[in-house]
């Protein structure tokens, strides 16, 4: 998760278990414009086997993501939009659940949206990271019509957008939602979690290293000018935050933001 980083200094803000884990969520979002109800990223889902869930230390079984969404007083029925920032399976697993053999759309009553390029991308089935792509998150959406493929930069819904951030891979998108003078965005992987701020802390994942530098530094500067409030998509803590600027890293987390209540949380390598 952090690269050529010394483990020393890295450490300090996430601590490492026996096997080097640390840990790790899959956050996901939910924005309600009064004429939709839009989920952004699926997270886990039921695809992994108990084998790579017992490295990942993730539960043989975890809930399903409409259980997830009631429990937080929102009908899983109302969602109409989902969508992915790329295609890699911790952001998308939860867009199909397996029935009887063969992948099914979990929100059937939405529409689904992931960049076309992205997509391309995962059939190219390339060494560095075919393991990151499962095609049942999405071919059968795909198939059906109900994903949408969408070339760059797209307007969602009125004040959402998907845009480009390449870097952790070359189509990536970060989400932005805008309503009454204030902005949330949805970095993903650009900066996984807060401790990635540091815009030289960059995970070995990243298939262009010196872009997700880039455009650390291009959006979480309009984060700071524009007071926008971030998520990231895989702190274990930190749910929103506001970004400062830092005399040594560049840029840190807001003085007002804290820690969420203690929940578990998936861990990852």
């Amino acid at each position: 998760m952090f690269g050529v980083v010394p483990k020393s200094l890295w450490s300090r803000k996430a601590p490492a278990d026996e096997a080097n884990r640390i840990r790790l969520a899959f956050n996901c979002y939910l924005i309600r414009t009064g004429d939709h109800t839009i989920l952004v990223e699926t997270g886990l889902g039921d695809k992994r086997n108990a084998r790579d869930r017992e490295r990942m230390r993730v539960p043989l079984a975890t809930d399903p993501l409409p259980e997830v969404v009631a429990r937080h007083g929102i009908d899983p029925e109302s969602i109409d939009i989902v969508i992915n920032s790329h295609l890699h399976w911790d952001h998308c697993c939860g867009n199909t659940v397996m029935q009887a053999g063969r992948a099914v759309a979990t929100f059937p009553r939405a529409r689904y949206f992931a960049s076309r390029p992205e997509w391309e991308h995962a059939h190219e089935r390339l060494v560095r990271d075919s393991v990151a792509y499962l095609d049942e998150n999405y071919d059968p959406l795909v198939e059906s019509g109900q994903m949408t493929l969408v070339p760059g930069d797209h307007a969602v819904a009125p004040g959402v957008w998907m845009r480009h951030a390449a870097g952790h891979n070359r189509d990536m998108m970060v989400i932005t939602a805008e309503s009454r003078g204030q902005t949330f965005c949805f970095l993903s992987d650009l900066v996984p979690t807060a401790a990635h701020l540091q815009p030289s802390w960059v995970a070995a994942f990243d298939l262009y290293p010196l872009e997700t530098i880039e455009n650390k530094n291009r959006w979480l500067a309009r984060a700071v000018e524009d007071d926008w409030i971030c998520g990231f998509g895989h702190d274990p803590e930190i749910d929103f935050a506001r970004v400062t600027k830092d005399p040594k890293t560049v840029f840190s987390l807001s003085p007002a933001a804290g820690p969420r209540p203690a929940s578990p949380a998936a861990t990852m390598e």
